[in-house]
This record gives structure tokens, sequence and C-alpha cells, in this order.
């Protein structure tokens, strides 16, 4: 470029990007209070830190909610903002409501310090002297010696023996931040309009959940590992994610969701980036939502990582990545849906299958609903490759559903203990009917949800799941996916079973009495996964009021 060129470009003005604030501001809150509870953990003093954040996360969360409905309401919808790289569009605001409520229950488990004393989330103490500590690993699991057994490692933050020594050490705030940084960057991964928006957002979610997962006050070894090999998987599927990235760049010659769908519908390019590409993203976006057969991390880190979190990466992150599917496919992939169709059809069959058949072989109680989230991962792909409106709505209204039944679920494993903490062996679990039977009950009705039994949420999500996939005309895999979904309620009737109709071992858990927090998170959970079982009507017409913004 000649000098005078340069002066000339010089001399232009360059225009900011228009922004429409209004339709961002929801993200800009939960990003905003993450920011502001940086500044809460460097600057206020320990022993005000806790109430703070609490109150910092749950008023966000409330307001972003509140500016939502607004918005929905009478604000402007199917545009884009940022320099089109954020669609504000029917499907946006719907999962942006799921993910702010699903959030805010989950925020409430992870605060609460009445059921593990101090909180689930405790520093350490340098006060605290070295001792030995065991960690149990699940028989047949893919965590620890082949056959089961123990491992015995020396550290000192093992444990808090006590109430009074673990409100003395304090709990663990900055999971409030990390929690906010991961919400919000959620909420941008399932309205990114361009592929390096969604790669961004994909990481800003995930780093912080990386953290969270290593957290726990109890079996910290378990914790960690779990930590760690989140992190070394999602490290390799983000590689996975990035790689398509470039290759879709390549072909099309740009990274945004309409170039690309005006690509495939019309170039004279080779398909090889194109399918090469598709191939090596919807991997890392299958990861993320523990779709098998990309699913190998899920049980080891729902076992080991804090049960509160473990409610959160269930719940949110699943409504995040299918959110994101559901984008990508019905964005940029429809023109050239033929070919992917059937590789797609696959996998859902695989996740259903792996997550039926290895969910009867097992015996903790966290790791069942592991298989039991992969088989649900599997249901959702129905509804994700169904292609129609009925097909969005109805992915949309499962995303809801079982997020609620999830947190619930969680909640009420973590009420369940022994003197070594929870108690996640269904040996555990035995005659708890007659210890607490409102806890039983409440957790019979929501695994009766998971079943999809009537009158829950869950059997109204995959009716309207199953309904647009027949419709579309994929009845061989709609039969595939009853099949598989009958197969799934056995082990949870085997639990249900297990409270109700065998005798309590006489040293057997203890049902704590949980606190306000989780009373309100399991409260809402039931609550919603009732109504939507029996009144769905004002969901399913939320979910159903327009498609993707293109």
């Amino acid at each position: 470029m000649t000098q005078t060129g340069a002066v000339i470009l010089a001399q232009q003005p360059v225009e900011p990007p228009p922004i429409n604030y209004s339709a961002i501001a929801p993200v800009l809150i939960v990003l905003g209070a993450a920011c502001l509870a940086v500044l809460v953990e460097a600057f206020l003093p320990h022993h005000r830190r806790w109430f703070t954040q609490v109150g910092l996360s749950l008023l966000a969360l409330v307001a972003a909610g509140v500016w939502l409905i607004v918005y929905a309401r009478g604000g402007p919808m199917g545009l884009t903002t940022l320099a089109d790289t954020i669609a504000i569009d029917a499907p946006t605001l719907f999962l942006w409501g799921t993910l702010l409520t699903l959030g805010l229950a989950s925020i409430l488990l992870i605060a609460d310090r009445t059921v593990e004393p101090g909180g689930a989330f405790v520093a350490e103490s340098n006060a605290a002297p070295p001792q030995e500590t065991t960690t149990d690993f699940p028989s047949g699991g893919t965590s620890g010696p082949p056959s089961g057994g123990t491992a015995t490692s020396t550290a000192a933050p093992a444990a808090v023996a006590s109430r009074a020594t673990a409100d003395a050490v304090g709990m663990r705030t900055e999971v409030f931040p990390l929690g906010l940084f991961s919400l919000g960057g959620m909420m941008v991964f399932c309205a990114a309009n361009d592929l390096l928006t969604m790669f961004i957002a994909l990481e800003v979610l995930s780093l912080p959940l990386y953290l969270m997962c290593g957290l726990a006050k109890r079996r910290r070894l378990l914790s960690q590992e779990a930590a760690v090999k989140y992190f070394l998987l999602g490290a390799f599927a983000s590689a996975f994610f990035l790689y398509g990235l470039a290759l879709l760049y390549g072909y099309a010659g740009s990274v945004q969701l309409s170039a690309i769908a005006d690509a495939t519908a019309g170039s004279a390019r080779s398909d090889t980036l194109l399918f090469a590409g598709l191939g090596l993203l919807v991997v890392g976006l299958l990861f993320k939502g523990s779709v098998g057969p990309f699913h190998t991390w899920t049980p080891d880190v729902y076992h080991g990582a804090p049960t509160a979190v473990t409610g959160f990466m269930a719940a949110c992150t699943k409504v995040a990545a299918f959110g994101a599917i559901l984008r990508v496919l019905h964005v940029a992939f429809e023109a050239s849906s033929w070919e992917w169709h059937w590789v797609l059809w696959t996998v859902a069959v695989v996740s259903m299958v792996i997550g039926v058949v290895l969910g009867l072989t097992q015996t903790d109680i966290k790791r069942m609903v592991a298989y039991s989230s992969i088989a649900h991962a599997g249901f959702l792909m129905v509804g994700s490759i169904t292609l129609t409106e009925a097909g969005l709505s109805g992915t949309l209204f499962y995303l809801l559903a079982y997020g609620f039944t999830t947190i619930s679920i969680f909640g009420i494993i973590s009420l369940v203990r022994t003197s070594e903490g929870e108690a996640t062996h269904l040996s555990d679990w035995a005659g708890l009917a007659k210890r607490s039977p409102l806890v039983a009950w409440v957790f019979t009705f929501l695994l009766l949800a998971l079943a999809g039994i009537p009158m829950t949420s869950g059997f109204m999500g995959k009716f309207v799941v199953f309904s647009a996939a027949l419709a579309d005309g994929m009845a061989p895999l709609v039969v595939i996916a009853l099949v598989a979904s009958a197969v799934a309620a056995f082990f949870y009737l085997r639990v249900i079973v297990l409270m109700h109709f065998n005798e309590p071992a006489p040293d057997g858990p203890t049902v704590s009495v949980p606190g306000a927090f989780t009373t309100a998170a399991i409260t809402l959970g039931v609550v919603v996964t009732l109504l939507l079982g029996v009144l769905p009507t004002v969901a399913l017409d939320w979910a159903s009021v327009g498609g993707f913004v293109s």
C-alpha cells in the first residue's frame, strides 16, 4: 500500500458497530456481577464475603431475569447485535430464561451451609495437621483401581471434622464469581451468531467449571482428580472445535453462521472442508452436552465434583450445549442436513444405548444419574436433528423440564449422609422411606419424572420431542428411543424399590435437615416438574413463538 493510500485510510472515520444494550442487558448484568464478585474477594474481609457474595449473586440473577421478562414483552426480536456476533431471537430468550432460573437454583444449593457444616466448599486451614485421607472408588468405574478399592494419601485439608472447625475456617466464596462467569459464558454460547464468539464463550463457561469441580471439602483427592480429567478432556474437545472452525472458515470464507449457510446452499468448492469441519465442530459440541460416545468425562466428574456443582453442570451446561447445537444445525447446516442426518441419527442411538446399558450396572447413585444424563442427551439429539419448528420447540421444552428435575435430584442427594459425607452408594439408600418418608417420596417423584411417567415434566418432554420426530419421518429412531426409555426406567425403579421396600441398616445414613437455600432449590425444581407435567401449555407456547434469526 502506498503512503497516500495509507493516509486516506487513516483519515476515514471508523464507526463502532451498533450495540443494542437493552437486548444484551441480561448477559451484561451477570458478567458485571461476576467482576464485582472478584473485587469482593480481593478487598472485603473474609467474614463478610459469604453474605455479600450470596446477596450479589442472587440479586444479579433476579435483576437479569426481570429485565429479560420486560424485554420479551415489548423489545425488538429477530435481530443481531455486537457486529452480528450475538443473535437475539425467541430461542435465545427462552434459553436465557432457563439458564437464569436454573442458575438461581444452583446458587442456592452452592450457598447452603447447613447440610454440610460450613458449606461444601471450605478453605484450607494452615493450622490443621496433616492427616490420612481415604478416597473410595466405585467398583467398575473408570476412576481409580479397576476392581474398586481405596486410595490413601496424606493431605492437610482432607476434611473438617466438626461444625466449629468448619465455621472457623469458612467457606470458599470464590465459587460464586466462578459460577457467575460460567453462567455468563453459557448465555453467550447459546446466543452466538458466529463460531469464533461461540468458541470464546465455550472457554468462558468451561474454565470456571474446571476449578469448581476441584473445590470439594470431603474426598478432596477424588474432587481434584475429577477437575483434572475434566480439564484435560475439555481442552482436547476445545481443540476439535477450534480445528473445525478453521476448516469451515477455509470453506466459507467467514465464521458467521449465515455465511456458512449460504456457502453450503450454493458453492462450487469441495465439500471436504465442509464435512471435515462440521465433524470436528460437532465433536466439541457433543462433548460439552455429554452425548455418547463423547461422554467419558461425565461419570467421573459427576461423581467427584461437589454435588451442588454437579447439579449446576448437569442442568445448565446441558441447556447451553444443546442450545448451541440447535443453533448450529438449524442456522448453518440445514441445507446440508441430508449428508449429516444419518451420522447424528447414529450418535443419538449410541448415546441412548450407552446411557441405559451402563446405567444398569452402577452402584453409585451419582454415577447412575450421570449415565442417565447420557441417555437423556440421546433423547435430546432426537429433537435436535428434527429440523422443524416442532422439533425446536420440543427440544427447548425438554431442556427446561430436564434441568429443573436434575437440580432437585442433586439437592436430595446432598441430604442423605453418613459420617464420611454423602451416602452415594445405593446400599446406603435402603429403607430411606422409613427414616425420612418426605425425602423418599420427593426423590421417588423426581425419579419417575426422569423415567417419563405421565403427570410429570419428563413425560411431556419426551412426548413433544418424539411426536416431532415421528411427524418428520423418523419412526425407527423414535421406536429405539421408546425402548431405551423403557429400559432406563428399570434403574430408576430399582432405587424406588430400595427406598420403600427394604429395611434400613442399623448404622444406615441420616437425612440432614435442609436449610432454607436447599429447601428453596428443591421445592422450585419439584414444583416446576409437576407444573410442566400437568400444565405445560405456557412453556410450550413460549418455546414455539419463533425460530432462529439468520
